[in-house]
Formats: structure tokens, sequence, C-alpha cells
């Protein structure tokens, strides 16, 4: 699939359904409706990659005292590995810059190996890791930091 019509838009509240299909559809732990609408309603910068009508993917960062964290990003299965996430990645680092953040940090599940390609290709490093901080069927994962600089 060609990935050069990806345009971008603000989650609204009236999106939180559509984004919970991406949700439950690529995690085996989603976050939940709940979750979404707080975001949004905190003011997140909360976002969804669309391509003509179809929702690609979403996107939840929090942009703070020069820091961006990247707490969830989602491609639907039919668009990963087709370079969706990498624009997509891109376009969440304009908006920090555009908001004076720094630094954008994010986690990672070890076991998500193309979401890691995806963020070393992208100019992301592993800079630590985060003991137990996913939950997983037989207890819980560690989780990968990783950090790119953005100034």
């Amino acid at each position: 699939m060609n990935n050069d019509n990806l345009w971008f838009r603000r989650m609204t509240l009236d999106d939180v359904g559509q984004v919970m299909k991406i949700e439950r559809e690529v995690y085996e732990f989603p976050w939940t409706e709940r979750i979404f609408k707080d975001c949004i309603r905190v003011g997140y910068q909360c976002w969804m990659a669309l391509q003509q009508q179809h929702v690609v993917g979403h996107a939840v960062i929090s942009v703070t005292a020069g820091e961006s964290h990247i707490l969830n990003l989602s491609i639907g299965k039919a668009y990963q590995r087709q370079g969706f996430g990498r624009r997509f990645i891109e376009f969440l680092v304009d908006e920090a810059r555009a908001r004076d953040a720094a630094t954008m940090l994010l986690e990672v599940r070890p076991s998500n190996t193309a979401a890691i390609s995806c963020y070393n290709s992208a100019g992301f490093n592993e800079i630590g890791s985060r003991k137990d901080y996913y939950p997983a069927t037989d207890g819980r994962e560690d989780a990968l930091l990783f950090a790119r600089q953005l100034s």
C-alpha cells in the first residue's frame, strides 16, 4: 500500500470507537475507552492517521517541560510494515518540536521486534528498561526505554 496520501487529525471523543477496533486488534492488553477519553479530556496530543477515509492508526503523546513521551502508538494490522508507523512517528516528532520538546521518550515490549525496528529506523536509541512494566499472560513483561533527541 502506498502511504503518500496519509494525513493526520486530532482524535475526538467520537473517534474512540474506531480507535478501540485497532487497539483490540493489535494488543493483547489494549487500553480502555476510558483511558483514551481521559487523555483527550486532559489535553494530551491525541492523533489519528488516515488514508482516504480509513483509520490507519492512532497515537497519544504528552508534551511538558521540554520533553515528549509517546504513550500509545498503534497501526492497524493491514497497514503494518509498510512505512505508516515511521511516517506517523515523524509527524509526532514534528508536533513535539512545535511545542518546544527537546527529547522524545517511549516504552516498547522487548517482544515487539517490528516496533523496535521501526523506532530504531526513526532515530530512537535504547537507553534503559523498566522492570515489570507491561501486563503479560504469565505475569509481567519488562519495557525497553527508547529516546530521541529532537533539537
